[in-house]
């Protein structure tokens, strides 16, 4: 099943003293790009948070995030006086040289390490709490991810099968294009013989070279591996787990396929159908991008 890079999960924790809101953003990257922003307290669970993302993510870039919300449960706290007078001295001076008549007391609380907050160190079972939130949260990122690459896979399907009709609708012209080719080639041949005085060039060798030309620009090759690459291209679709890099390689050969077609061609008529083909197989490419 084809997954996408894009993804979104949201799932809340609640521990003693804190709720905590865990957000995962996922986005297209080539490699797993990984980027962090979780609560002092679990600076210490940061290896196992990231070995975990690293494991059900696999690849884009990651935004995660944990947010902490104090509800006062059990919640221990002190006063720093020291620092508290010393923002109240400055301030004080400050006041009178303003001659403001605000309070001071709410401004000095809010001042930095005046207020310090402490709690006992997180236990087993707050730490299975938040490792299920996080484990919801992956678990909501990689089924949207599953859905988005459900319309993903539909779409690659939709244009290989286009592709495939394209490539039948070469035949009637291809046999076309060689009798055009080599009625030209005769037409000419015909035309420099007239011009040697009673001698005429040598016809025998005139038709190895016709024949050596005419392989040259036989496309049959090209069009059985373009379909060998584009069946491989749908049973790599159906296969499990990543595969967007394979499908892009795939896509790449596809990609040589058509331009050699393309360049051999020498019909109005195939050319077209090879920029139709091209058009199908750019927006495949667009939407590999998007795959893991």
């Amino acid at each position: 099943m084809i997954k996408s890079m894009t993804g979104y999960g949201k799932s809340v924790a609640g521990i003693t003293g804190r709720k905590l809101t865990i957000e995962i953003k996922a986005l297209n990257s080539k490699q797993l790009d990984l980027n962090m922003k979780i609560p002092g307290f679990l600076r210490e669970s940061e290896l196992e948070i990231r070995n975990y993302l690293n494991l059900h993510l696999d690849r884009g870039k990651i935004d995660f995030f944990i947010g902490t919300e104090t509800t006062g449960e059990l919640l221990n706290f002190s006063l720093n006086h020291e620092m508290a007078m010393q923002y109240y001295k400055e301030l004080k001076s400050l006041k009178k040289e303003m001659r403001d008549d605000c309070s001071l007391l709410p401004i000095v609380m809010n001042m930095p390490d005046v207020v310090q907050t402490s709690r006992e160190e997180m236990n087993e079972q707050e730490w299975t709490t938040i490792s299920d939130g996080i484990a919801a949260a992956v678990n909501q990122v990689n089924d949207y991810r599953l859905s988005e690459g459900k319309a993903l896979e539909e779409d690659m399907l939709k244009r290989v099968q286009s592709i495939l009709q394209l490539l039948d609708s070469i035949d009637p012209y291809e046999k076309s294009r060689i009798e055009e080719i080599r009625d030209r080639m005769q037409r000419g041949f015909t035309t420099l013989s007239g011009d040697f005085n009673g001698s005429s060039p040598d016809l025998n060798r005139f038709e190895q070279e016709l024949i050596y030309y005419l392989e040259k620009l036989d496309i049959t090759e090209e069009k059985v591996r373009l379909l060998k690459h584009c069946q491989y291209f749908l049973e790599t679709l159906g296969e499990a787990g990543p595969q967007g890099k394979k499908l892009g390689f795939v896509a790449q050969e596809m990609g040589r396929e058509i331009n050699t077609i393309g360049s051999k061609a020498s019909h109005a008529e195939i050319q077209k159908i090879v920029v139709q083909m091209k058009d199908e197989l750019e927006k495949i490419k667009e939407q590999l991008m998007n795959i893991l």
